[in-house]
C-alpha cells in the first residue's frame, strides 16, 4: 500500500499547544512504545497536554506525555509518564536541534495518530504567544463562530 493511501486515525490531539504556542513548523516522527502503551493509546487514555520533546545528544524524546496504564494488563504494564523515545532521521534531529536553540522556541507534540498500523506524533517547532496574541486568537475565534451562526 502507498504511504498516501495510509488510512489516519487521530488518538490524541494538544489542542492547548495551539492556543498557548504559534506553530512554525511541522514534522511527523515515529514513536517507540511498548504493548501495553499501544493498547492503552488505542482505547484513548493518552494526554500529550503538559508533554515537550528533548534533544540528548543525538536522539530525540518525548517528555511529559501521559499514558495511562493499559485495563487489561498485568504486573508488565508501563510507567505513565516515562520519557519515550522519538523516531526521526539523524538529519532532521540536527536540523530541529538548531532550531530550537534559538531564543523562544520550542519542540510541542500537536497529534498522534495511528498511519495504517503504525503510531506517529506531529511534532511542532513553536514561540510561546504573548497574552495579547492570545486575546487576538479568542477575537478570531469568537467572530468565526458569530458569523457560522449568521449563516445558519
Amino acid at each position: 500500500m502507498a504511504d498516501g493511501n495510509l488510512p489516519i486515525k487521530t488518538v490524541a490531539s494538544n489542542r492547548k499547544a495551539r492556543f498557548e504556542f504559534e506553530i512554525l513548523e511541522k514534522i511527523e516522527a515515529g514513536i517507540v512504545l511498548r504493548g501495553t502503551e499501544v493498547k492503552s493509546i488505542r482505547e484513548g487514555h493518552i494526554s500529550l497536554q503538559e508533554s515537550y520533546a528533548l534533544a540528548q545528544g543525538d536522539e530525540m524524546w518525548l517528555e511529559g506525555c501521559t499514558i495511562q496504564p493499559y485495563s487489561q494488563g498485568n504486573i508488565n504494564n508501563h510507567e505513565p509518564t516515562r520519557p519515550r523515545k522519538l523516531l526521526l532521521h539523524k538529519k532532521e534531529i540536527r536540523k530541529l536541534t538548531q532550531r530550537i536553540a534559538e531564543k523562544g522556541l520550542t519542540l510541542v507534540p500537536l497529534s498522534m495518530y495511528f498511519k495504517g498500523s503504525n503510531l506517529k506524533i506531529e511534532l511542532g517547532v513553536a514561540r510561546g504567544k504573548k497574552l495579547y496574541d492570545k486575546r487576538e486568537t479568542i477575537k478570531k475565534r469568537e467572530n468565526e463562530r458569530s458569523l457560522r451562526r449568521s449563516e445558519d
